[in-house]
């Protein structure tokens, strides 16, 4: 009985600290290979660790033309448009900046539902808004705000990875119906189907530039070729992605969210980029600098208020 009881925190934690990992296994890809070369071959791989999951829990069947349309834009939004933006802006920003820029996702979450869904804003949760800009604004300048103001925003990834906080907010508020319509392994995999499906414009048109003229065969072949680069550490990083930010841990955290509500469960996020800032000391050699921790404990105190009922 305990083990039941543990199990469903055990399985959320585990998503936890594997998507605190992901910021470092993409910057050590990102090392090797182009954005979009990282961005297809992990989503290739989560697709078929999701599509297994989904058959052997014989949750299979093709949608609707209406569900698949409306997973299509999922999937465009969720991870074609924000994996290219990570991805990107992880090219110049630190994996610990991005971390606790991604945490305000929650933020963003609740100025959307003010402004579209015209849902009410508390005084704390305008002081939590403010917090969360300001802790913001310190991990970016690394506590020279002065600097900022005088026309400087951090790395130029910086800026993307801010933007990708607002769109994963748009996709999460978009796929609550949908969460609760459909089993969650079955939607996320059409959802990361056509997302990855999408994706491979964006990566045979990067390998078109290579070989401009070439026919489909030649634009092909550059595309595949790009995976001769990669060493051993860059296919672990590849793999980390792919099976598990991309596959198992997604597949954990909504059987997480079956027996433990979201309110609940949605706490262990907090632990998130902490995770991230250890792992990149760690592997990438970040420093930990004051200012950015500082700035991250704003960031989360900010979120936590804006969460808060």
């Amino acid at each position: 009985m305990a083990l039941v009881s543990w199990l469903p925190w055990a399985e959320a934690t585990f998503a936890v600290v594997v998507w605190g990992g992901t910021f470092i296994a993409t910057k050590v890809a990102l090392r090797e290979i182009s954005p979009a070369s990282v961005v297809w071959l992990r989503f290739a791989i989560g697709v078929v660790v999701l599509g297994l999951a989904v058959a052997l829990r014989r949750q299979f069947r093709l949608p609707t033309w209406k569900e698949l349309a409306y997973f299509i834009l999922l999937g465009f939004i969720g991870i074609t448009l924000h994996q290219w933006l990570q991805s990107t802006g992880l090219v110049t920003s630190q994996a610990s900046t991005t971390a606790w820029i991604v945490a305000t996702i929650p933020v963003f979450m609740a100025l959307l539902g003010w402004l579209f869904l015209k849902e009410r804003l508390s005084r704390l949760q305008i002081g939590g808004i403010a917090l969360a800009a300001l802790g913001v604004l310190l991990v970016v300048s690394q506590g020279n705000l002065r600097g900022m103001f005088n026309g400087g925003f951090g790395q130029p990834g910086d800026f993307l990875i801010l933007v990708s906080a607002p769109n994963w907010a748009v996709f999460s508020i978009l796929s609550r119906k949908g969460l609760q319509r459909y089993p969650a392994a079955w939607m996320m995999f059409y959802v990361m189907l056509t997302g990855w499906l999408v994706s491979t414009l964006p990566w045979l048109a990067e390998a078109g530039r290579q070989v401009q003229g070439g026919a489909v065969e030649e634009v092909w072949q550059a595309a595949w070729d790009a995976y001769s680069l990669l060493s051993w550490q860059g296919w672990l990083a590849i793999a980390i992605l792919g099976v598990f930010a991309s596959g198992l841990a997604y597949i954990a955290w909504y059987d997480a969210l079956k027996a433990i509500s979201a309110a609940r469960v949605g706490v262990l996020l907090y632990i998130e980029p902490l995770v991230a800032v250890v792992v990149a000391g760690l592997v990438l050699g970040e420093p930990l600098r004051l200012a950015a921790l500082a700035g991250g404990a704003i960031i989360l105190l900010g979120v936590w208020l804006v969460q808060r009922k």
